[in-house]
Protein backbone atom coordinates (compact mmCIF):
# COMPACT_ATOMS: atom_id res chain seq x y z
CA UNK A 1 0.00 0.00 0.00
CA UNK A 2 2.78 2.42 0.90
CA UNK A 3 4.61 1.64 -2.33
CA UNK A 4 1.49 2.32 -4.42
CA UNK A 5 0.90 5.62 -2.61
CA UNK A 6 4.52 6.60 -3.13
CA UNK A 7 4.29 5.73 -6.82
CA UNK A 8 1.13 7.83 -7.17
CA UNK A 9 2.74 10.77 -5.37
CA UNK A 10 5.81 10.66 -7.59
CA UNK A 11 3.68 10.39 -10.70
CA UNK A 12 1.63 13.40 -9.70
CA UNK A 13 4.68 15.38 -8.66
CA UNK A 14 6.26 14.84 -12.08
CA UNK A 15 3.01 15.84 -13.84
CA UNK A 16 2.91 12.79 -16.08
CA UNK A 17 -0.76 13.45 -16.78
CA UNK A 18 -0.41 14.52 -20.39
CA UNK A 19 -2.84 17.01 -21.98
CA UNK A 20 -5.06 15.78 -24.80
CA UNK A 21 -3.29 18.18 -27.16
CA UNK A 22 -0.26 15.86 -27.11
CA UNK A 23 -2.17 13.47 -29.38
CA UNK A 24 -1.47 16.03 -32.10
CA UNK A 25 2.00 14.46 -32.19
CA UNK A 26 0.43 11.34 -33.71
CA UNK A 27 -1.25 13.38 -36.44
CA UNK A 28 2.06 14.83 -37.54
CA UNK A 29 3.99 11.56 -37.36
CA UNK A 30 1.43 9.45 -39.23
CA UNK A 31 0.98 12.25 -41.76
CA UNK A 32 4.72 12.26 -42.44
CA UNK A 33 4.76 8.47 -42.55
CA UNK A 34 2.04 8.53 -45.20
CA UNK A 35 4.09 11.00 -47.23
CA UNK A 36 7.01 8.60 -47.17
CA UNK A 37 4.81 5.68 -48.16
CA UNK A 38 3.65 7.50 -51.29
CA UNK A 39 7.10 8.97 -52.03
CA UNK A 40 8.67 5.52 -51.86
CA UNK A 41 6.26 4.39 -54.60
CA UNK A 42 6.66 7.26 -57.02
CA UNK A 43 10.34 8.09 -56.43
CA UNK A 44 11.61 4.67 -55.29
CA UNK A 45 12.82 6.01 -51.93
CA UNK A 46 13.58 3.55 -49.10
CA UNK A 47 10.24 2.18 -47.90
CA UNK A 48 11.59 1.36 -44.44
CA UNK A 49 11.80 5.05 -43.52
CA UNK A 50 8.05 5.54 -43.76
CA UNK A 51 7.38 2.29 -41.91
CA UNK A 52 9.83 3.25 -39.16
CA UNK A 53 8.00 6.57 -38.72
CA UNK A 54 4.69 4.71 -38.57
CA UNK A 55 6.03 2.28 -35.95
CA UNK A 56 7.31 5.17 -33.86
CA UNK A 57 3.90 6.87 -34.14
CA UNK A 58 2.11 3.73 -32.92
CA UNK A 59 4.47 3.41 -29.93
CA UNK A 60 4.02 7.08 -29.00
CA UNK A 61 0.24 6.70 -29.35
CA UNK A 62 0.20 3.74 -26.96
CA UNK A 63 2.28 5.63 -24.40
CA UNK A 64 0.09 8.72 -24.64
CA UNK A 65 -3.06 6.62 -24.42
CA UNK A 66 -1.87 4.97 -21.20
CA UNK A 67 -0.85 8.29 -19.66
CA UNK A 68 -4.07 9.99 -20.70
CA UNK A 69 -6.14 7.13 -19.27
CA UNK A 70 -4.19 7.37 -16.01
CA UNK A 71 -5.11 11.06 -15.88
CA UNK A 72 -8.81 10.19 -15.88
CA UNK A 73 -8.27 7.44 -13.32
CA UNK A 74 -6.03 9.23 -10.81
CA UNK A 75 -6.37 12.94 -11.58
CA UNK A 76 -10.01 13.23 -12.58
CA UNK A 77 -10.29 16.84 -11.42
CA UNK A 78 -7.46 17.85 -13.75
CA UNK A 79 -8.97 15.86 -16.62
CA UNK A 80 -12.40 17.42 -16.08
CA UNK A 81 -10.89 20.90 -15.91
CA UNK A 82 -9.30 20.30 -19.30
CA UNK A 83 -12.55 18.89 -20.68
CA UNK A 84 -14.46 22.00 -19.56
CA UNK A 85 -11.84 24.53 -20.66
CA UNK A 86 -13.28 26.57 -23.58
CA UNK A 87 -10.13 26.09 -25.68
CA UNK A 88 -8.47 22.89 -24.48
CA UNK A 89 -11.73 20.91 -24.51
CA UNK A 90 -11.59 20.63 -28.29
CA UNK A 91 -8.21 18.89 -28.14
CA UNK A 92 -9.94 15.87 -26.60
CA UNK A 93 -11.15 15.13 -30.12
CA UNK A 94 -7.55 14.34 -31.06
CA UNK A 95 -7.78 11.08 -29.10
CA UNK A 96 -10.20 9.36 -31.53
CA UNK A 97 -8.69 11.13 -34.56
CA UNK A 98 -5.24 9.79 -33.66
CA UNK A 99 -6.81 6.35 -33.30
CA UNK A 100 -8.09 6.60 -36.88
CA UNK A 101 -4.61 7.49 -38.07
CA UNK A 102 -3.03 4.63 -36.15
CA UNK A 103 -5.45 2.29 -37.92
CA UNK A 104 -3.98 3.53 -41.20
CA UNK A 105 -0.45 2.96 -39.91
CA UNK A 106 -1.05 -0.70 -39.09
CA UNK A 107 -3.45 -1.48 -41.96
CA UNK A 108 -0.78 -3.12 -44.17
CA UNK A 109 0.16 -5.50 -41.35
CA UNK A 110 -3.06 -6.43 -39.53
CA UNK A 111 -6.28 -5.52 -41.28
CA UNK A 112 -8.59 -6.91 -38.59
CA UNK A 113 -6.95 -4.89 -35.83
CA UNK A 114 -6.83 -1.84 -38.09
CA UNK A 115 -10.56 -2.09 -38.87
CA UNK A 116 -11.32 -2.51 -35.16
CA UNK A 117 -9.36 0.65 -34.36
CA UNK A 118 -11.11 2.41 -37.25
CA UNK A 119 -14.51 1.55 -35.78
CA UNK A 120 -13.48 2.68 -32.30
CA UNK A 121 -12.04 5.91 -33.71
CA UNK A 122 -15.12 6.69 -35.80
CA UNK A 123 -17.51 6.07 -32.92
CA UNK A 124 -15.36 8.13 -30.57
CA UNK A 125 -15.03 11.01 -33.02
CA UNK A 126 -18.73 11.11 -33.88
CA UNK A 127 -19.68 10.96 -30.19
CA UNK A 128 -17.30 13.75 -29.26
CA UNK A 129 -18.26 15.88 -32.27
CA UNK A 130 -21.98 15.60 -31.55
CA UNK A 131 -21.51 16.30 -27.83
CA UNK A 132 -19.19 19.29 -28.26
CA UNK A 133 -21.14 20.77 -31.18
CA UNK A 134 -24.31 20.51 -29.12
CA UNK A 135 -22.65 22.55 -26.40
CA UNK A 136 -21.57 25.17 -28.92
CA UNK A 137 -25.09 25.42 -30.32
CA UNK A 138 -26.40 26.34 -26.86
CA UNK A 139 -24.34 29.56 -26.98
CA UNK A 140 -22.67 31.44 -24.17
CA UNK A 141 -19.17 31.05 -25.59
CA UNK A 142 -16.84 34.03 -25.30
CA UNK A 143 -15.51 35.18 -28.70
CA UNK A 144 -11.97 35.36 -27.27
CA UNK A 145 -12.04 31.59 -26.77
CA UNK A 146 -12.61 30.97 -30.48
CA UNK A 147 -9.49 29.58 -32.16
CA UNK A 148 -8.77 27.10 -34.99
CA UNK A 149 -8.83 24.36 -32.33
CA UNK A 150 -12.57 24.27 -33.04
CA UNK A 151 -11.78 22.40 -36.25
CA UNK A 152 -10.84 19.38 -34.17
CA UNK A 153 -14.45 18.87 -33.06
CA UNK A 154 -15.81 17.77 -36.45
CA UNK A 155 -13.54 18.80 -39.34
CA UNK A 156 -10.46 16.76 -38.44
CA UNK A 157 -12.47 13.64 -37.66
CA UNK A 158 -14.59 14.05 -40.78
CA UNK A 159 -11.67 14.29 -43.17
CA UNK A 160 -9.46 11.71 -41.46
CA UNK A 161 -12.48 9.41 -41.20
CA UNK A 162 -12.95 9.81 -44.96
CA UNK A 163 -9.38 8.76 -45.67
CA UNK A 164 -9.59 5.79 -43.31
CA UNK A 165 -12.99 4.62 -44.58
CA UNK A 166 -11.79 4.77 -48.18
CA UNK A 167 -8.61 2.88 -47.29
CA UNK A 168 -10.64 0.04 -45.81
CA UNK A 169 -13.06 -0.05 -48.74
CA UNK A 170 -16.02 1.72 -47.11
CA UNK A 171 -16.34 4.42 -49.77
CA UNK A 172 -20.01 5.21 -49.06
CA UNK A 173 -19.19 5.89 -45.40
CA UNK A 174 -16.22 7.93 -46.55
CA UNK A 175 -18.52 10.20 -48.54
CA UNK A 176 -20.66 10.78 -45.45
CA UNK A 177 -17.62 11.63 -43.34
CA UNK A 178 -16.36 13.97 -46.06
CA UNK A 179 -19.65 15.84 -45.89
CA UNK A 180 -19.22 16.23 -42.14
CA UNK A 181 -15.70 17.55 -42.55
CA UNK A 182 -16.34 19.83 -45.51
CA UNK A 183 -19.46 21.65 -44.36
CA UNK A 184 -18.26 21.89 -40.76
CA UNK A 185 -15.08 23.51 -42.08
CA UNK A 186 -16.99 26.06 -44.14
CA UNK A 187 -19.22 26.97 -41.19
CA UNK A 188 -16.40 27.23 -38.66
CA UNK A 189 -14.00 29.09 -40.93
CA UNK A 190 -16.25 32.15 -41.10
CA UNK A 191 -16.53 32.25 -37.29
CA UNK A 192 -12.80 31.87 -36.77
CA UNK A 193 -11.95 34.49 -39.40
CA UNK A 194 -14.36 36.94 -37.81
CA UNK A 195 -12.64 36.45 -34.45
CA UNK A 196 -9.18 36.90 -35.97
CA UNK A 197 -10.16 39.98 -37.96
CA UNK A 198 -12.23 41.86 -35.39
CA UNK A 199 -10.97 41.01 -31.91
CA UNK A 200 -7.63 41.48 -30.21
CA UNK A 201 -4.69 39.34 -31.30
CA UNK A 202 -4.45 35.82 -29.95
CA UNK A 203 -2.41 35.56 -26.73
CA UNK A 204 1.11 34.26 -27.36
CA UNK A 205 0.44 30.77 -25.88
CA UNK A 206 -2.48 30.32 -28.29
CA UNK A 207 -0.83 31.60 -31.46
CA UNK A 208 0.56 28.18 -32.50
CA UNK A 209 -3.05 27.01 -32.81
CA UNK A 210 -3.18 29.06 -36.01
CA UNK A 211 -1.10 26.27 -37.53
CA UNK A 212 -4.28 24.19 -37.49
CA UNK A 213 -5.68 26.64 -40.06
CA UNK A 214 -3.57 24.87 -42.67
CA UNK A 215 -5.12 21.46 -42.07
CA UNK A 216 -8.71 21.69 -43.39
CA UNK A 217 -7.90 22.50 -47.06
CA UNK A 218 -4.87 20.22 -47.30
CA UNK A 219 -6.26 17.21 -45.42
CA UNK A 220 -9.61 17.87 -47.08
CA UNK A 221 -7.86 17.63 -50.45
CA UNK A 222 -6.34 14.27 -49.52
CA UNK A 223 -9.73 13.10 -48.24
CA UNK A 224 -11.45 14.12 -51.48
CA UNK A 225 -8.77 12.35 -53.51
CA UNK A 226 -9.40 9.19 -51.50
CA UNK A 227 -13.00 9.18 -52.77
CA UNK A 228 -12.13 9.71 -56.42
CA UNK A 229 -10.01 8.01 -59.04
CA UNK A 230 -8.08 8.96 -62.15
CA UNK A 231 -6.62 12.36 -62.90
CA UNK A 232 -7.25 14.78 -60.00
CA UNK A 233 -10.12 17.09 -60.94
CA UNK A 234 -10.39 20.85 -60.65
CA UNK A 235 -11.98 20.76 -57.18
CA UNK A 236 -9.04 18.82 -55.74
CA UNK A 237 -6.66 21.35 -57.28
CA UNK A 238 -8.71 24.23 -55.84
CA UNK A 239 -8.51 22.76 -52.37
CA UNK A 240 -4.76 22.39 -52.72
CA UNK A 241 -4.49 25.97 -53.97
CA UNK A 242 -6.30 27.27 -50.90
CA UNK A 243 -3.99 25.20 -48.73
CA UNK A 244 -0.98 26.78 -50.41
CA UNK A 245 -2.42 30.22 -49.66
CA UNK A 246 -2.84 29.32 -45.99
CA UNK A 247 0.77 28.11 -45.89
CA UNK A 248 2.04 31.39 -47.36
CA UNK A 249 0.05 33.41 -44.82
CA UNK A 250 1.50 31.33 -41.98
CA UNK A 251 5.01 31.87 -43.37
CA UNK A 252 4.36 35.61 -43.42
CA UNK A 253 3.20 35.44 -39.77
CA UNK A 254 5.98 33.13 -38.59
CA UNK A 255 7.93 35.77 -36.58
CA UNK A 256 4.69 36.80 -34.85
CA UNK A 257 3.62 33.20 -34.23
CA UNK A 258 6.97 32.26 -32.69
CA UNK A 259 7.20 35.07 -30.15
CA UNK A 260 6.87 32.53 -27.35
CA UNK A 261 9.49 29.86 -26.57
CA UNK A 262 9.20 26.53 -28.37
CA UNK A 263 6.65 24.13 -26.87
CA UNK A 264 4.72 21.02 -27.84
CA UNK A 265 1.90 23.29 -29.05
CA UNK A 266 3.80 23.72 -32.33
CA UNK A 267 2.70 20.21 -33.28
CA UNK A 268 -0.52 21.98 -34.30
CA UNK A 269 1.25 22.86 -37.55
CA UNK A 270 2.20 19.31 -38.44
CA UNK A 271 -1.04 17.76 -39.72
CA UNK A 272 -1.53 20.62 -42.16
CA UNK A 273 2.13 20.52 -43.20
CA UNK A 274 1.89 16.77 -43.82
CA UNK A 275 -1.33 17.25 -45.78
CA UNK A 276 0.27 20.00 -47.86
CA UNK A 277 3.05 17.58 -48.83
CA UNK A 278 0.83 14.52 -49.27
CA UNK A 279 -1.69 16.15 -51.63
CA UNK A 280 0.79 16.86 -54.47
CA UNK A 281 2.36 13.45 -53.93
CA UNK A 282 -1.08 11.96 -54.58
CA UNK A 283 -1.43 14.21 -57.64
CA UNK A 284 1.83 12.88 -59.07
CA UNK A 285 0.88 9.31 -58.16
CA UNK A 286 -2.32 9.77 -60.16
CA UNK A 287 -0.60 11.05 -63.29
CA UNK A 288 -0.27 14.83 -62.95
CA UNK A 289 2.87 16.33 -64.45
CA UNK A 290 4.41 19.75 -64.84
CA UNK A 291 4.74 22.29 -62.03
CA UNK A 292 3.04 20.00 -59.53
CA UNK A 293 6.00 17.61 -59.73
CA UNK A 294 8.39 20.30 -58.59
CA UNK A 295 6.00 21.40 -55.85
CA UNK A 296 5.72 17.80 -54.66
CA UNK A 297 9.49 17.57 -54.18
CA UNK A 298 9.73 20.98 -52.51
CA UNK A 299 6.84 20.39 -50.12
CA UNK A 300 7.96 16.86 -49.27
CA UNK A 301 11.40 18.13 -48.28
CA UNK A 302 9.80 21.01 -46.39
CA UNK A 303 7.49 18.67 -44.46
CA UNK A 304 10.44 16.54 -43.37
CA UNK A 305 12.33 19.64 -42.20
CA UNK A 306 9.37 21.15 -40.32
CA UNK A 307 8.09 17.99 -38.65
CA UNK A 308 11.60 16.70 -37.99
CA UNK A 309 12.59 20.00 -36.36
CA UNK A 310 9.48 20.02 -34.16
CA UNK A 311 10.15 16.39 -33.18
CA UNK A 312 13.75 17.20 -32.23
CA UNK A 313 12.61 20.25 -30.28
CA UNK A 314 10.07 18.13 -28.43
CA UNK A 315 12.71 15.53 -27.59
CA UNK A 316 14.95 18.29 -26.25
CA UNK A 317 12.15 19.57 -24.00
CA UNK A 318 11.47 16.03 -22.80
CA UNK A 319 15.11 15.44 -21.86
CA UNK A 320 15.19 18.76 -20.01
CA UNK A 321 11.97 17.95 -18.14
CA UNK A 322 10.13 20.92 -19.67
CA UNK A 323 7.78 19.19 -22.08
CA UNK A 324 4.53 19.54 -20.17
CA UNK A 325 2.80 22.92 -20.65
CA UNK A 326 2.07 25.56 -18.00
CA UNK A 327 -1.43 26.17 -16.71
CA UNK A 328 -4.30 26.26 -19.17
CA UNK A 329 -5.45 29.57 -20.64
CA UNK A 330 -8.49 31.04 -18.94
CA UNK A 331 -11.30 33.19 -20.30
CA UNK A 332 -13.27 34.89 -17.56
Amino acid sequence: MRKSRLKFTLLKANRLYVPASFFGIILGLVGLGNCWRVASKIWHLPAWIGEAIMLFAVVVWLVLLLLYASKWLWARAEALAEFKNPVLCCFVGLVPVSTLLVSLAIAPYDRKLAVALFIVGVIGQLSFGVYRSGQLWMGGRKPEATTPVLYVTTVAGGFVGTIAASTFGYREWGALFCGIGLFSWLALESIIMQRLYLLEALPKPLRPTLGIQLAPPTVGCVAYLSLTSGQPDIFAQMLFGYGLMQALILLRLLPWLCQQPFSASYWGFTLGVAGLALAPLRFVERGMTGAIEGLAVLLFVGANIVIGSIALGTLRLLLRGKLLPPSAPEFT
